[in-house]
């Protein structure tokens, strides 16, 4: 069972920048594909960015391309969301998911595992 913890949330205003963490308990989240979720209040959680588990290939949501980047630390067992200029309505839960087929990314129901989530708060 792989445990998936989140950290770096917090309140950041609009327009400065955060970075995401998400650390794996077990070496096996190096052949996995990971994910970025969100969820705010109200709202469907919905995919935010994902990579592959080489790192070669990401994804994201079109609402924050040009602002996230996804990278991952395979020898620390970390996956990274770095997030800049920062938008009120970026303020979500974020979660960082592990294992599931490439082409369905941006799919929740897909993933193996789940953090517990981190909260972003971002103020105009």
């Amino acid at each position: 069972q792989v445990q998936l913890v989140e950290s770096g949330g917090g309140l950041v205003q609009a327009g400065g920048s955060l970075r995401l963490s998400c650390i794996a308990s077990e070496r096996a989240f190096a052949t996995y594909t990971m994910g970025w979720f969100r969820q705010a209040p109200g709202k469907e959680r919905e995919s935010v960015a994902a990579i592959n588990w080489s790192g070669s290939t990401t994804a994201y949501a079109d609402s924050v391309k040009g602002r996230f980047t996804i990278s991952r630390d395979k020898p620390k067992n970390a996956v990274y969301l770095q997030r800049n200029s920062l938008k009120p309505e970026d303020t979500a839960v974020y979660y960082c998911a592990a294992n599931t087929a490439w082409p369905n990314w941006y799919k929740d129901y897909g993933y193996t595992y789940w953090g517990q989530g981190t909260q972003v708060t971002v103020s105009s």
